[in-house]
């Protein structure tokens, strides 16, 4: 059996979509990518959707429209992908970064106010894997102490805090629709914000600088090539529209995987979502055993047709990391456990309860043997 560790879900509905575009000629700057926007509006209940090409791109436009610059400090996490941090680098603002929760492995809000200094302008949340942070303590840390708040929901579209969905939060949030996440656009983001001020300066970024309206080559200010196609968002207007089936298939995945675990006892730890939270499940990690081989788990699974990878590396132990900011091995203690023991199982919308037997009792016969 040869299993994926991640798979796109596409019908007929977007393969239609995508067909409607290329018969009109308007591949791009024309009327999907404004109906993805639109889509994006309704699901948030904002007033302001702009779509990129990446949600690297949306989170870099996203620290450029707040006004954030060299010398300034942005408080985030150090568990994540590392775009979530080289976005403010992109400008030159130092990421401060605090530990993780072991159990939900988003940022610990209660680490936050330590690291505050003069130079903090915002913290820059990370909904990692699906699941929210804290956002109820972390919106009053901000407010008492006057920060801009990103969220980054790139993981996290469908999910929850208290009722309320990732990307509501925030004075500007992105998601990112790459073919692992629970939409796609094959590459694609989306920022979206309820300020006038942040949507026109994200318009005009995304679109090299052109003012709101478009006018033909004049540019206000420095801008980039971050527009996303019609060909890219008529995707994305189909996925949005099946998102509701697209989060119910996932979950139903995930609660396959939780109970096939503690049927088979396989002994792994799964993630758990906060009494508060829903998770919107982008992958599915695994805590490995602590003193598991995990390349030789790779290995080993991987000879027999199941994909997996680490899930994530620590980004202050990245090598240019290290070099920029010194920072060392033992710095934020849960995050490394977390990098070294994490690891990604196969996960996407059609994965059968055969194939998730099968990745469960070949992992169950792996730890069971000498993984030391």
């Amino acid at each position: 059996m040869q299993i994926p560790l991640s798979k796109p879900d596409i019908t007929h509905i977007e393969k239609t979509y995508v067909m409607d575009v290329l018969n009109t000629g308007e591949l791009s700057l024309g009327n999907k990518i404004i109906e993805f926007e639109r889509k994006f509006q309704d699901l948030l209940n904002v007033p302001y959707a702009v779509g990129m090409n990446s949600g690297t791109s949306a989170l870099h436009v996203a620290v450029k429209a707040l006004g954030l610059k060299e010398g300034d400090e942005v408080i985030t996490s150090p568990y994540s992908f590392v775009a979530s941090s080289n976005c403010l680098l992109y400008e030159g603002v130092k990421p401060v970064f605090v530990d993780v929760h072991p159990d939900t492995t988003v940022m610990d809000e209660r680490l936050i106010e330590k690291a505050i200094t003069d130079k903090t302008k915002a913290i820059l949340v990370v909904h990692i894997f699906g699941h929210p942070c804290n956002m109820d303590e972390i919106i009053k840390i901000a407010k008492k102490y006057n920060l801009r708040i990103i969220e980054d929901a790139c993981e996290a579209i469908g999910a929850t805090w208290n009722g309320r969905l990732a990307g509501t939060f925030g004075d500007v949030s992105v998601f990112a629709f790459y073919p692992n996440k629970q939409i796609t656009t094959g590459e694609g983001g989306m920022l979206v914000t309820n300020d006038e001020q942040i949507y026109n300066m994200a318009a005009s970024l995304r679109n090299q600088g052109r003012s709101i309206s478009n006018e033909w080559l004049s540019h206000e200010r420095l801008g980039y090539n971050y527009r996303l196609s019609d060909i890219h968002a008529a995707i994305g207007v189909a996925q949005m529209e099946r998102l509701p089936e697209i989060l119910k298939k996932r979950e139903k995945v995930a609660e396959q995987y939780h109970k096939l675990i503690n049927e088979y006892q396989v002994p792994v730890m799964y993630l758990k979502n906060h009494q508060h939270a829903t998770i919107s499940w982008f992958v599915y990690p695994v805590l490995l055993p602590e003193y598991t081989n995990r390349d030789k788990v790779l290995e080993e699974l991987l000879k027999k047709g199941i994909q997996s990878k680490p899930y994530f590396p620590s980004i202050h132990l990245q090598p240019f990391y290290k070099d920029l900011f010194q920072t060392n091995d033992g710095d934020f203690p849960v995050c490394e456990m977390l990098a070294k023991r994490s690891l990604a199982i196969p996960f996407f919308n059609d994965l059968s309860e055969k194939e998730q037997k099968y990745v469960m009792t070949t992992l169950l016969d792996i730890l069971t043997r000498d993984t030391q």
